[in-house]
Protein backbone atom coordinates (compact mmCIF):
# COMPACT_ATOMS: atom_id res chain seq x y z
CA UNK A 1 0.00 0.00 0.00
CA UNK A 2 1.50 3.49 -1.08
CA UNK A 3 1.68 6.04 1.15
CA UNK A 4 0.11 9.28 -0.47
CA UNK A 5 2.18 12.76 0.64
CA UNK A 6 1.09 16.03 0.44
CA UNK A 7 2.81 18.95 -0.76
CA UNK A 8 2.76 23.10 -0.63
CA UNK A 9 2.86 25.42 -3.12
CA UNK A 10 2.92 29.22 -3.52
CA UNK A 11 1.69 31.88 -5.80
CA UNK A 12 1.77 35.56 -5.71
CA UNK A 13 -1.31 37.48 -7.26
CA UNK A 14 -2.34 40.20 -7.84
CA UNK A 15 -5.97 41.87 -5.59
CA UNK A 16 -7.95 41.31 -8.47
CA UNK A 17 -6.84 37.76 -9.53
CA UNK A 18 -7.48 36.80 -6.03
CA UNK A 19 -11.08 35.32 -6.15
CA UNK A 20 -10.45 33.87 -9.25
CA UNK A 21 -7.13 32.57 -8.78
CA UNK A 22 -8.74 30.64 -5.40
CA UNK A 23 -11.91 28.86 -7.27
CA UNK A 24 -9.35 27.60 -9.82
CA UNK A 25 -7.70 25.86 -7.55
CA UNK A 26 -10.21 24.26 -5.48
CA UNK A 27 -12.13 23.24 -8.64
CA UNK A 28 -8.53 21.33 -9.60
CA UNK A 29 -9.79 18.43 -6.89
CA UNK A 30 -6.58 17.96 -5.06
CA UNK A 31 -6.59 20.65 -2.90
CA UNK A 32 -6.45 20.06 1.29
CA UNK A 33 -5.90 23.86 2.58
CA UNK A 34 -5.49 27.86 0.96
CA UNK A 35 -3.92 29.81 2.87
CA UNK A 36 -4.24 33.68 1.98
CA UNK A 37 -1.36 36.07 3.39
CA UNK A 38 -1.16 39.92 2.56
CA UNK A 39 1.91 41.64 1.41
CA UNK A 40 3.29 42.10 5.25
CA UNK A 41 2.79 38.05 5.43
CA UNK A 42 -0.02 38.22 8.02
CA UNK A 43 -2.57 35.26 7.27
CA UNK A 44 -5.91 36.92 6.04
CA UNK A 45 -7.69 33.43 5.18
CA UNK A 46 -7.23 30.10 5.86
CA UNK A 47 -9.77 27.81 4.30
CA UNK A 48 -9.54 23.82 4.56
CA UNK A 49 -10.87 22.05 1.68
CA UNK A 50 -12.62 18.95 1.40
CA UNK A 51 -15.82 17.79 -0.31
CA UNK A 52 -18.06 17.95 2.58
CA UNK A 53 -17.61 21.52 3.08
CA UNK A 54 -16.98 23.14 -0.45
CA UNK A 55 -21.35 24.69 -0.53
CA UNK A 56 -21.44 25.70 2.98
CA UNK A 57 -18.45 27.34 3.58
CA UNK A 58 -16.14 27.57 0.69
CA UNK A 59 -18.06 29.77 -1.88
CA UNK A 60 -18.79 32.24 0.79
CA UNK A 61 -15.60 32.66 1.42
CA UNK A 62 -14.58 33.25 -1.94
CA UNK A 63 -17.30 36.48 -1.71
CA UNK A 64 -15.30 37.71 1.26
CA UNK A 65 -12.27 37.31 -0.74
CA UNK A 66 -13.47 39.34 -3.43
CA UNK A 67 -13.82 42.17 -0.99
CA UNK A 68 -10.35 41.63 0.69
CA UNK A 69 -9.09 42.01 -2.51
CA UNK A 70 -9.67 45.30 -2.82
CA UNK A 71 -7.43 45.96 0.10
CA UNK A 72 -3.96 44.96 -1.11
CA UNK A 73 -2.46 44.70 -4.15
CA UNK A 74 -0.46 41.56 -3.77
CA UNK A 75 -1.34 38.32 -2.09
CA UNK A 76 0.27 34.67 -1.68
CA UNK A 77 -1.90 31.66 -1.58
CA UNK A 78 -0.41 28.81 0.08
CA UNK A 79 -1.98 25.70 -1.30
CA UNK A 80 -1.55 22.41 0.47
CA UNK A 81 -2.20 19.80 -2.42
CA UNK A 82 -2.33 15.90 -1.85
CA UNK A 83 -0.70 13.50 -4.32
CA UNK A 84 2.54 13.94 -5.67
CA UNK A 85 3.32 17.17 -7.50
CA UNK A 86 2.52 17.70 -10.97
CA UNK A 87 5.52 17.19 -13.30
CA UNK A 88 6.05 21.01 -15.13
CA UNK A 89 4.83 21.45 -18.34
CA UNK A 90 7.04 20.10 -21.36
Amino acid sequence: MSDVKSFTEELKVEGKELADTVKRIIHEGNVRRVVVRNAEGRTVLDIPVNAGVLGAVVFPLLATLATIAVYAARYTLIIERSGPPAAPPA
